[in-house]
């Protein structure tokens, strides 16, 4: 299982205080200027994904859009075409659907492009949504999941979220994650069975602010906990929404003591914000006995 399942939606506590709109916390960035043409890295969606329409102009300090790794097939060059006999061809054939067959998943490696500003890590962006009260499996979760794209420097991940709706525009159960390259948004997945997520619930109209606020104080890296961040997610739900920053040892009180006192920073929360961390175990027992109460409920 992973974020925006039955632990996320029964954790955390109630945000007091004042509106973060009233406390300095920035506006989402918008306007035509920052949208250059949505990048070679996008996957194709199986499912609707949650992108918009904009503008093509450059955003500013960004190229323009050009690929980041070239989608040419290696060609030795070293033979005439006229020359191959039909059993090189049936050769190359076989090993083209074996290839397809074997490495469907796999990836050309994402880089900086040239003269781009790389970051210190890769980063996927994934999106979920399910319907609400409809009992869910941890295949059924990871099958649900979808990537939206990833990205290795700062002019990549801005022609990737330029494209992407806020989190205070979706609608119904939904739940955008990004977490490093090779990490999964999932409790199971083994940089974070061992960790836990600090959670902040937000009164309506919050979310699009402090989500954009998070992501980019993580990759900015100004957690400051070495490889401990694994990833982030925002939850949409109908009354509240809910963000939450993962790390990968939860038993580790200085760091875990870090990243909430950043998190509060960089989000500029009130001192009565209610904060709440919660290690994937516990995550993982609290889906199991709600979901072993709805079995046995017979509903």
């Amino acid at each position: 299982m992973g974020a925006g399942e039955y632990g996320d939606t029964a954790d955390g506590g109630v945000e007091e205080g004042g509106d973060l709109a009233d406390l300095g916390v920035p506006a989402a960035r918008s306007g035509p200027g920052r949208a250059p043409r949505v990048g070679a890295h996008l996957a194709p969606p199986s499912l609707p994904l949650p992108l918009r329409r904009v503008g093509t102009a450059t955003a500013p300090g960004c190229r323009a859009f050009e690929r980041v790794t070239s989608l040419k097939d290696d060609d030795s060059g070293d033979h005439d075409q006229n020359e191959e006999n039909s059993t090189q061809k049936d050769g190359e054939k076989e090993k083209t659907e074996r290839d397809k067959t074997q490495g469907s998943g796999k990836r050309k490696a994402v880089v900086p492009g040239p003269a781009e500003h790389p970051l210190q890590y890769n980063y996927t962006f994934w999106y979920s949504r399910r319907t609400p009260g409809r009992p869910t499996s941890s295949q059924s979760y990871e099958q649900n999941i979808k990537q939206i794209g990833t990205f290795a420097s700062v002019e990549q991940f801005w022609r990737v979220y330029s494209h992407m709706v806020r989190p205070g525009d979706l609608t119904g159960h939904s739940d955008f994650h990004l977490f490093k390259e090779g990490i999964k948004p999932m409790w199971e997945d083994d940089a974070n069975k061992n960790g836990g997520k600090w959670i902040i619930r937000l009164r309506k109209g919050l979310a699009s602010r402090c989500w954009e606020n998070l992501v980019l104080a993580m990759l900015g890296e100004q957690f400051m906990v070495g490889e401990e961040i694994c990833g982030a997610v925002v939850s949409v739900r109908f009354q509240e929404d809910i963000i939450s920053i993962w790390n990968k040892t939860a038993s580790d009180q200085a760091t875990t003591a870090r990243i909430r006192d950043t998190l509060r920073r960089v989000l500029n929360l009130p001192p009565n914000t209610i904060m709440e961390y919660k290690t994937h175990t516990d995550s993982i027992k609290a889906w199991e006995e709600f979901h072993g109460l709805v079995s046995s409920s017979g509903r």
